[in-house]
């Protein structure tokens, strides 16, 4: 399987590269064939141009070649692993701003030319996997919603194939939480990984 784990953390000590390396540990153990994207490492640019807005729904809406890249590496994967901190009970503007930079129309969705009605444009991706860590506790996130969470296994799930199925990693309190317990969660990122089939 191909492989891509997109990172969005700006701090290369940060635990969101320890859990990125221990999710490309665990696929590689698995025999995937592993990319990492690190959004902050690449400079990736979040904001969509004014010139990208107004070709959104044009026959070219990809005018940057750095979006090109991730739109080509998208297409040829069959699974998309996302981490990331949840910051202000959502994803960091650098992951949003990739998804509606590389998931335009004709790559996330397309329109059914006969019913104008939206369909679904990664039906190549199998897996969809998020790993995220949250300073408030559990039961506070899930009062929010956790819109992160939301957006890429509801969201983004729309866009891929009926059968693409969704696993979610979180460490929820993480201020508060002891070196072991980030151990252990960064362990079980590996594990569970080295699982996948």
């Amino acid at each position: 399987m191909h492989v891509a784990v997109v990172l969005a953390h700006p701090n290369p000590d940060g635990f969101a590269h320890e859990l990125a390396s221990r999710a490309v540990a665990g696929l590689s153990a698995a025999g995937h064939e592993v990319e990492l994207v690190d959004l902050y490492g690449m400079g990736f640019r979040a904001a969509m141009s004014a010139e990208e807005r107004s070709a959104y729904h044009g026959e070219r809406p990809i005018l940057d070649p750095v979006v090109q890249q991730q739109v080509d590496l998208v297409r040829s994967v069959d699974a998309l692993v996302f981490v990331y901190p949840t910051w202000w009970s959502g994803l960091p503007a650098i992951l949003k701003g990739w998804l509606e930079r590389v998931m335009v129309p004709g790559v996330g969705f397309r329109f059914d030319e006969r019913s104008g009605k939206v369909r679904p444009g990664l039906t190549n991706i199998d897996h969809l996997i998020g790993i995220s860590t949250y300073g408030s506790p559990r039961w506070y996130v899930r009062a929010i919603n956790d819109n992160g969470r939301r957006t890429l296994l509801r969201a983004l799930r729309l866009a891929c194939g009926r059968r693409t199925s969704c696993r979610w990693f979180g460490l929820y309190g993480i201020d508060a939480s002891s070196p072991e317990q980030r151990a252990e969660f960064s362990a079980r990122v590996e594990r569970e990984l080295s699982e996948l089939r």
